[in-house]
């Protein structure tokens, strides 16, 4: 298959930049710094800049492939052109999985920011006829096609930035010297293997801040000059979002100390705590606001990357890519509405964990891919080149595996069940087709 150019190419480098932004910058910045504080307390700035340093080499990897493909699709894309049907196939289930998971994982959040100050929300009844309602809310939203994506995006987007730079500015104030002590827990001082697991258990969390990127490729057709503008983007949104997390904890830590590990919503929290009342509404509206944008444009999102499987290579049957008369993948987006269903019975954190584990499926195959392109030159990069060669792709790999020491047992077992009914439906996919051929 040789490379070819995309026709439909719409996106500027800055329309590109603020889609990255919007899509790593999600509910984990408001929600997970007291769980990343209680293993790692100050060092959990450290962490922070140790998991943006990992992924941003898993992201350098990306660059370099996107550089040498225009196509959409992203990992399983680069897995189908490096090893076959077979292996996109399976890239292309579980980054379907990981969107469904994302989706399911901000409805929670945004469930979650309401019970913070709205009681009625704790009643069981009441949430989940929420959580199941705003995932059917969405899905009817989309089969009228993308008309508001644009608008919630942008609204999204903005509410996110400005929260979040009222929230350092402004916070940055009312800071005590004194909170930033302790700088480790007590117990991962014990040891050795402790503190291993205090940074492990942080690790896995703060991973998850930045997973968002693998998004930005999905699209490449739709963007201006996909095979430099998307190393450039990618690059530029992992250090402007590593610098914006670390100011976010170092300000929160600031603030609260140790009581960063009593809130459900500690950035809220933090600035109420700093200046006031006025400080909590503000960051409670700034995340609700960015919280139900990126949920809506997951849901509309997802649904087309299951489509995209069976519109490109034929990877699922043709009736999975239909559209109605307004563009919208119905079918996929009726899938993405009962896998999500399913997956938002599931805590907050148990979707962050799914959603690291999906994110390490496509990257260990992607990194592979590139390592393989970087050796044979089958497919010539374009406008970038990967420094050191196989270096970062190497160090990237074995980092990635690292993350298996820290997946819970049932995280595994769901992995594996998506990895096996992937396997399985593949083989009646291809036998259906033989037999018609």
């Amino acid at each position: 298959m040789t490379k070819h150019k995309g026709t439909n190419k719409k996106l500027s480098f800055i329309s590109i930049y603020f889609l990255g932004i919007n899509g790593v910058i999600g509910s984990g910045a408001f929600l997970l710094p007291q769980v990343i504080y209680k293993d790692m307390n100050l060092m959990s700035v450290a962490v922070l800049l140790c998991a943006a340093l990992t992924v941003s080499m898993v992201a350098l990897c990306y660059a370099d492939l996107a550089s040498r493909f225009s196509e959409s699709g992203a990992a399983w894309i680069y897995s189908y052109n490096a090893f076959g049907r077979f292996t996109g196939f399976e890239l292309g289930i579980f980054i379907w999985f990981l969107g469904c998971c994302t989706l399911s994982a901000e409805v929670v959040a945004l469930l979650t920011t309401l019970k913070s100050f709205l009681p009625v929300f704790g009643n069981p009844t009441v949430y989940y006829g929420s959580v199941f309602g705003l995932i059917i809310l969405f899905s009817i939203i989309n089969f009228f096609g993308r008309s508001l994506v644009t608008l919630v995006d942008n609204a999204s987007s903005a509410a996110k930035m400005i929260t979040i730079l009222v929230f350092i500015i402004i916070g940055a104030f009312t800071i005590h010297l004194a909170h930033f002590s302790p700088v480790i827990p007590a117990a991962a001082m014990a040891g050795p293997k402790p503190l291993l697991t205090h940074f492990g258990a942080a690790f896995s969390v703060v991973f998850y801040l930045f997973t968002g990127f693998s998004f930005l490729p999905i699209a490449a057709e739709q963007m201006n000059n996909p095979e430099k503008n998307i190393p450039r983007v990618l690059i530029a949104v992992m250090v402007s979002v590593t610098i914006l997390y670390a100011l976010m904890m170092l300000v929160a830590i600031g603030i609260l100390g140790t009581r960063m590990t009593e809130f459900s919503t500690p950035i809220a929290n933090a600035f109420k705590a700093g200046v006031g009342e006025w400080g909590y509404i503000l960051v409670i509206v700034g995340m609700l606001i960015s919280i139900f944008g990126v949920a809506f444009t997951a849901s509309f999102n997802t649904p087309s990357l299951i489509a995209s499987l069976a519109d490109q290579h034929a990877m699922l049957p043709k009736f999975i890519g239909k559209k109605n008369r307004y563009n919208a993948p119905w079918v996929g987006i009726i899938l993405t509405a009962i896998v999500s269903g399913l997956l938002v019975t599931q805590s907050y954190l148990f979707l962050v964990s799914c959603i690291v584990l999906a994110s390490f499926v496509q990257y260990v195959p992607t990194i592979f891919a590139d390592i393989k392109f970087l050796h044979n030159n089958q497919f010539p990069a374009h406008g970038f080149k990967l420094p050191g060669k196989y270096t970062i792709p190497v160090l990237a790999l074995l980092i990635s595996f690292y993350m298996v020491t820290n997946f819970t047992a049932k995280t595994i077992i769901v992995g594996a069940g998506v990895a096996i009914l992937a396997g399985i439906a593949y083989f009646f996919i291809q036998r259906d087709k033989e037999k018609r051929h």
